[in-house]
């Protein structure tokens, strides 16, 4: 079975894997990926530099490349954000619907104890994990 056009949005906490399991599913760029993360990244250098201040614009701007992307329309698109809270996933099913795309939520799961590119602390990550809800079905 093949679909189209599909959209994919993995979701989990810091350090699962989403991004190494997005550039998988990418093909090796094949198909475009896009996270909030990517607003706080300097292309050049590639540093992290996260600011909560602006977080509002990484999410608009994650949601609008996902956009152009539709727009062209690509085959597969790969969307990979913790997405912890539903308000966070339902701009992406809002746009799956428009464009006519087969959407998959996968959550991705830190079995391999891996720690998290950008240093959330033990803390901050519980209260991450207290928000995080799953759609089983």
């Amino acid at each position: 079975m093949s679909f189209s056009k599909t959209l994919i949005l993995l979701r989990g906490l810091p350090g699962s894997g989403k991004s190494t399991l997005a550039k998988l599913l990418s093909e090796g760029g094949l198909h475009p990926i896009h996270s909030v993360d990517d607003y706080f990244t300097d292309a050049e250098s590639g540093e992290y530099a996260f600011d909560f201040k602006t977080n509002h614009l990484a999410y608009k701007q994650c949601e609008e490349f996902t956009r152009l992307e539709m727009e062209k329309p690509k085959s597969k698109i790969i969307v990979h954000n913790t997405f912890t809270m539903d308000w966070e996933l339902e701009p992406y099913f809002k746009l799956a619907s428009e464009f006519d795309y087969k959407l998959f939520v996968v959550t991705v799961e830190n079995y391999h104890q891996s720690g998290n590119l950008h240093d959330v602390n033990e803390e901050q990550l519980q209260k991450m994990a207290e928000k995080y809800k799953v759609k089983l079905y």
